[in-house]
């Protein structure tokens, strides 16, 4: 086999293991109900990503990688559970479905 086509196989296997997917899951997707709930219930303290409070607390994914939260259950376990200074949205306020649609517009929006 020529040196060119091993070397063209050898990239593709390694490529084959890279994919903006977040793990354990189906990547995010924006959807206009997960923008406007956003818009409503998240962006009015981080707006276009940011954090009103706590600047260097953004929503952008590198931050919220630094943060340990890669994925939408993550997004979501954050909402029901915050830390200090961001409001908690319980069930009864963000019901799961709602929720997951905030989680993967941020994490589609805010790469």
């Amino acid at each position: 086999m020529p040196r060119r086509a091993v070397s063209l196989i050898i990239l593709a296997a390694l490529m084959s293991g890279c994919t903006d997917t977040p793990r354990g899951g189906s990547p995010p997707v924006v959807t206009e109900r997960g923008g406007q709930l956003f818009k409503e219930r998240c962006a009015p303290c981080h707006p276009n990503g940011g954090n009103v409070l706590t600047p260097g607390k953004t929503l952008h994914a590198g931050v919220l990688a630094d943060h340990g939260i890669t994925t939408p259950a993550d997004i979501v376990k954050k909402m029901r559970n915050p830390g200090p200074g961001m409001v908690r949205f319980d069930e009864t306020t963000i019901p799961d479905a709602d929720a997951r649609l905030i989680a993967d517009y941020v994490l589609a929006t805010f790469r």
